[in-house]
């Protein structure tokens, strides 16, 4: 695989363009965590995801790059230094290359490291990411997982406390009974409420997950995020922030489209109990579906490059 060389200059712009462009969703979830406060759309992503909120901030160049002047990243995981040969191959004069040597301060990812411990992980992202892609979208969903999610609210404990049902308990699980419950995604599917579950058309499951999967469901396409920063730091920063970007706007979908009065937080509710709902719920999962599956490929070509190397 052939590297690029990075100066300090030029590297640390676009690292201080990243950490500016994660603090727009960073900053507010911290200073609300810091008051004791919370948001049921925008704390989602840091709540639900591993990723933390300064691990997001570090910014990663992507295999295929020497960085310059960057000793601090030897201290971070699958990291190491760059060779005199790497270094002249990428096109650095000797003079220059061989201080950045002698002084620890080349640095590049380490693909061989990550590729050889993370190696049943890896296989398992490329899987779910291909097959995922290669699906066929269904758009018959309509967001009734996040309906089932509190069906028969009376008796169980609803998920979401603190925000009050938009129909009441009793309207909520006629739209629950009366329309088709087709979910595939198990990490929605296991919080169903129990007298919901087998409503739903599909028994997702943890081992069906990498084949069943689809490009329409909104929660799956959070998911590219995940997938991404499991990739770290094979994969560069860019293509993480655009991972998140369209986990942020599925989030707020999804919470319009679901049972819940969100208007006091500033978001207009997509009623999808109606024929118009049910249309304008469509036409965001069917850009959603396509800006995925373009994540998808980006994240596989990206890796499946590195591989062939």
């Amino acid at each position: 695989m052939s590297l690029v060389f990075l100066p300090a200059s030029r590297w640390r712009a676009q690292a201080q363009a990243h950490e500016q462009a994660v603090a727009r969703y960073v900053d507010p979830h911290l200073e609300r965590r810091a008051a004791g406060q919370a948001h049921p759309v925008e704390d989602f992503l840091f709540d639900y995801y591993t990723l933390k909120p300064g691990q997001f901030k570090r910014w990663h160049p992507g295999a295929g790059f020497i960085l310059g002047d960057a000793p601090e990243y030897l201290e971070r995981k699958f990291y190491r230094a760059a060779t005199l040969q790497e270094l002249e191959a990428a096109g650095v004069d000797s003079d220059t290359a061989r201080y950045q040597v002698d002084h620890g301060l080349a640095v590049t990812v380490d693909v061989e490291d990550f590729i050889e411990r993370r190696s049943t992980a890896l296989d398992f992202t490329l899987q779910i990411l291909g097959n995922t892609a290669s699906q066929k979208g269904y758009f018959g969903c309509f967001g009734m997982h996040e309906w089932a999610m509190a069906y028969k609210s009376e008796e169980n404990s609803i998920r979401h406390s603190h925000l009050p049902l938009r129909l009441g308990a009793e309207g909520t699980d006629r739209v629950v009974e009366s329309n088709r419950i087709r979910c595939s995604h198990f990490d929605a599917f296991r919080f169903f409420m129990p007298q919901a579950a087998p409503l739903n058309e599909l028994q997702p499951t943890r081992e069906l997950q990498r084949t069943m999967e689809q490009p329409a469901c909104l929660h799956a396409n959070m998911d590219v995020y995940k997938w991404a920063y499991k990739l770290l730091p094979l994969v560069d920063s860019q293509l993480l922030l655009d991972s998140f970007e369209l986990a942020w706007e599925c989030r707020e979908l999804d919470m319009r489209a679901a049972p819940y009065d969100i208007a006091d937080w500033g978001y207009e509710p997509i009623p999808v109990e109606t024929v118009e709902g049910k249309a304008e719920y469509v036409r965001y999962q069917r850009a959603f579906a396509q800006r995925s599956v373009d994540l998808r490929r980006r994240l596989l070509s990206q890796v499946n490059l590195i591989r062939a190397a």
